[in-house]
């Protein structure tokens, strides 16, 4: 929307005021200026551009400034301001202070040399503007180590988890089998002499092993719950990779493990849903806390653009989750989204109640 700026050379080429072989090269010239302005500023706000590629933009931008303010008039100064612009956003830190305020010198000098009024108004947008987009470009790098940083921090807690689930595991299974072991050893050397003894040894064995099952069942069963910040990721990443544009929450309210748990049930079968029935573009996810009459609740509310609700009809999937958040007193509400597609608005009391219990 910057560009907009650039009316005053428009205007000046419009209104007739050079003769057509000057119209055309200025036109022409503010052309190549603004595809090689868009091309080098708004690539490296995003994905940096070659060096030879950059070089070639940061030259010909100030070459084309220079040379169109002096040769067609003082509107064309405002060139010099994307041209401060562009070394705010691609040329080093330790040099991109010293070029912001020589581009916009020379501007000021190119005005004294057309001999008309100089324009000294542009040389607050210059400097502003050059030293803006170093604050954009600090933003994109800082947004760039922050993607990396919570990478690592993700590996690094999903190389905790394991550990501590193998730890767990040893403490929980190294007295069982431990045991197990001895006693076998002891059936073995009393079984010739003395059999009723080694039978009690190895029901003894079968006792052990039974509850080391039991122990090893709930440990897993913890550890598979689901928690609704984890679905919360795992949603933006399979909608994402569905091809759908996804708006997701980053973190969740505080629950009880009950209601966590079936909300986070919730949010992985609607997202199933969206990805495999509803041919939907977008899909927003939301997660608020709200207050009622009888008391707070938590909501998650899916909706997405797709087919609607005769795309998503309620089958075992959405019966399984109304009888599932039913017995931890909250509800389920599917239908139409505003407009177009499917909606799904799961609530949830956020304290304990009797039947979670």
């Amino acid at each position: 929307m910057w560009l907009a700026f650039l009316g005053s050379p428009v205007a000046d080429l419009a209104q007739g005021h050079h003769s057509a072989a000057a119209t055309t090269l200025g036109s022409l010239g503010l052309a190549v200026f603004v595809v090689a302005y868009i091309g080098l500023v708004m690539r490296q706000t995003g994905r940096p551009l070659g060096r030879f590629a950059a070089r070639a933009c940061l030259t010909v931008l100030p070459v084309l400034a220079v040379t169109l303010s002096l040769t067609l008039g003082s509107e064309w100064l405002v060139l010099f301001v994307y041209v401060s612009v562009a070394f705010g956003a691609v040329l080093p830190l330790r040099r991109t202070r010293l070029a912001i305020v020589a581009a916009t010198a020379v501007m000021v000098g190119v005005g004294l040399l057309r001999g008309t009024e100089p324009q000294y108004w542009l040389v607050v947008p210059a400097l502003l503007g050059g030293f803006s987009m170093i604050g954009v470009r600090e933003l994109v790098r800082t947004t760039r180590e922050l993607r990396e940083a919570r990478a690592q921090v993700a590996q690094l807690a999903a190389n905790e988890e394991r550990l501590r689930l193998a730890r767990d595991l040893h403490d929980l299974l190294g007295h069982s089998l431990s045991l197990i072991t001895l006693k076998s050893e002891l059936a073995g050397r009393m079984l010739p002499d003395h059999p009723d003894r080694a039978a009690g040894q190895v029901a003894d064995i079968e006792k052990v092993s039974r509850q080391a099952m039991v122990d090893v069942r709930e440990a897993v069963t913890g550890y598979r719950r689901p928690r609704l910040s984890a679905e919360l990721a795992g949603a933006q990443v399979a909608l994402t990779a569905a091809g759908i544009e996804a708006t997701v929450p980053a973190g969740a309210p505080g629950l009880p493990e009950a209601q966590e748990a079936a909300l986070a049930w919730s949010l992985r079968e609607a997202v199933t849903n969206v990805v495999r029935h509803s041919g939907a573009r977008r899909c927003a996810v939301d997660v608020t806390r709200r207050e009622t009459l009888d008391g707070p609740v938590v909501e998650l509310t899916v909706e997405d653009d797709g087919a609607g609700p005769a795309g998503a009809s309620a089958g075992n999937g959405l019966t399984g989750l109304a009888e599932r958040l039913a017995a931890v007193g909250g509800s389920l509400d599917t239908g139409a989204a505003a407009g177009r597609g499917f909606r799904l608005v799961a609530r949830v009391p956020a304290a304990s109640v009797g039947s979670a219990a």
